[in-house]
């Protein structure tokens, strides 16, 4: 299983996140989360780090050039988009970097089969996460994960949504054959962008 601690602002706590060998750190391009990076760290600090640690930048419907541009600077290895991207836009971007679409689910009577169909061709990684209305993310609430074992998915797939310490037992029973890796954030934090290495190391112990 893999892991991906989201809405890093941190250096240093970046750098720690790479020691414990969590897979993959994400930064927030969404201006109005609290965890928006272009607020505390320089592109060219992050870049210039050697980390194992893929770096993956999430966007709420932004442009091909400004989505372009920040995997430039930062050195981004993933593109995660967040918000009502097309199909052909996620396809556009999947040309030249991995890509992870994430889905909201906001209905537990969804078919997510079909909600994900057109994306099959057009991304690497889908993620769920619970949905709210108005909201892209950041709800600190889950979804009912089981309702995903009823469908085929096909790809592979992060669960994401108020995933915390307790549920680390529940994330080793959950079977299906395309879960991939688990997305934390919000229940891991001191504050917004500041993560508990602490928690997350224990969090790491426990999945073993």
């Amino acid at each position: 299983m893999k892991i991906k601690v989201c809405g890093n602002r941190d250096l240093n706590q970046l750098k720690e996140l790479d020691d414990l060998g969590i897979n993959y750190a994400g930064f927030i391009f969404y201006e109005q989360s609290p965890r928006y990076v272009l607020k505390k760290i320089k592109a060219e600090e992050v870049k210039s780090l050697k980390l194992n640690i893929e770096k993956v930048g999430v966007f709420v419907n932004a442009s091909e050039e400004e989505v372009m541009k920040q995997i430039d600077e930062f050195g981004l290895d993933v593109v995660q988009l967040h918000g009502d991207e097309t199909s052909s836009f996620c396809g556009q971007i999947s040309d030249h970097i991995k890509v992870i679409k994430a889905f909201r689910i906001t209905d537990p009577d969804t078919n997510i089969d079909w909600m994900v169909k057109e994306f099959d061709e057009a991304c690497d990684y889908y993620l769920f996460d619970k949905g709210s209305a108005g909201l892209y993310g950041g709800t600190g609430q889950k979804f009912d994960w089981n309702i995903l074992e009823k469908f085929a998915v096909n790809k592979p797939f992060f669960l994401s949504g108020g995933i915390g310490i307790n549920d680390a037992e529940a994330l080793k029973k959950f079977e299906h054959p395309f879960f991939y890796g688990v997305d934390v954030n919000s229940r891991f934090e001191t504050e917004p962008g500041i993560k508990n290495i602490s928690l997350i190391k224990d969090f790491i112990k426990q999945l073993k």
